[in-house]
């Protein structure tokens, strides 16, 4: 991985440095393979309306709207009128999203989730940014309502009521837990313990599944299909991992319940996806490593 000097940041211009990791996360997270339920490498998962070709068309084309929201709030602070202009940046971007997808859904999750983060990096001191308080600065941006465009109920926003769980909103309300507390925590001890950078995508992955309340499997298959997810993910982290023979197997069991359910854990890859992104900002990269993906004969076709 190749990383900049913080002197050098400005000279490669930060709000492209930083839509660009964004970008890269996205992409990142579509091709980490195999995943549960989920587009990767081996197919569209439950998703026949999207493909990994056309996640990475509707990565590229938000890729501008996130420059456009970092610029606006380089060493700014949040505020009602800052949270309103990005909220006007977004509903631009999911236009651009379904423009490049044809009208499917790819990624509207991320850029509420990408979107606060990457604003709230470009807020903060180059020099000493941190990923807690990039949190803690996305945090505040979404304290403050949308007051200047019609506040359209989600899907998530639904569900989150239903089913008492906090949803996209309430994890940028508070801070953005799953990715502090639970992703980069994973990831970073994963890669300690010596795991390739597929496992350690895969486990911390699998570490925000166990945990988080995900809208996206509540929305389509209620709580039998959250406790599949939660369940399944916890029992390949009881088995040592994606590493580990008993692992993989648990995994496979995971996706083909997934499968079965037609659901997949959107929340949780947009939590990777924010996890990737604030290691790389964090660690001031310029490139996210690509996922290479194992033998294809060691998880087959979904």
């Amino acid at each position: 991985m190749t990383s900049i000097l913080p002197s050098a940041i400005h000279r490669i211009d930060r709000s492209a440095w930083l839509a660009s990791l964004a970008q890269q996360s996205l992409i990142a997270e579509a091709e980490l393979t195999p995943k549960p339920g989920l587009v990767d490498r081996r197919g569209s998962g439950v998703h026949p309306d999207l493909s990994l070709a056309m996640m990475r068309r509707s990565a590229l084309a938000i890729e501008p709207y996130f420059r456009e929201m970092a610029l606006l709030c380089e060493r700014g602070r949040p505020s009602q009128t800052v949270r309103e202009q990005l909220a006007a940046i977004g509903r631009n971007a999911e236009r651009a999203m379904l423009m490049a997808t044809g009208g499917s859904n790819s990624h509207k999750g991320a850029i509420w989730i990408l979107g606060l983060l990457i604003s709230a990096a470009a807020m903060e001191n180059e020099v000493d940014c941190t990923a807690s308080g990039i949190a803690t600065t996305a945090q505040a941006i979404a304290s403050f309502e949308d007051r200047a465009g019609p506040r359209l109920v989600s899907h998530g926003d639904i569900v989150a009521r239903r089913y008492e769980v906090s949803g996209a909103r309430g994890e940028a309300g508070q801070g953005f837990p799953h990715v502090i507390d639970v992703g980069l925590p994973t990831l970073r001890r994963r890669r300690t313990q010596g795991a390739t950078e597929v496992a350690a995508r895969l486990d911390t992955l699998l570490s925000i599944m166990s945990r988080l309340g995900d809208t996206c499997l509540l929305y389509r298959g209620g709580i039998v299909a959250l406790t599949a997810a939660m369940e399944g993910a916890l029992a390949v982290e009881r088995a040592g991992g994606v590493e580990t023979e008993s692992g993989r197997q648990e995994l496979q069991l995971l996706d083909r319940r997934l499968l079965d359910l037609g659901v997949s854990p959107g929340g949780s890859a947009d939590m990777l996806a924010a996890t990737l992104f604030l290691d790389a900002v964090e660690r001031r990269l310029i490139q996210i490593q690509a996922d290479e993906g194992w033998p294809e004969s060691s998880y087959g076709a979904n």
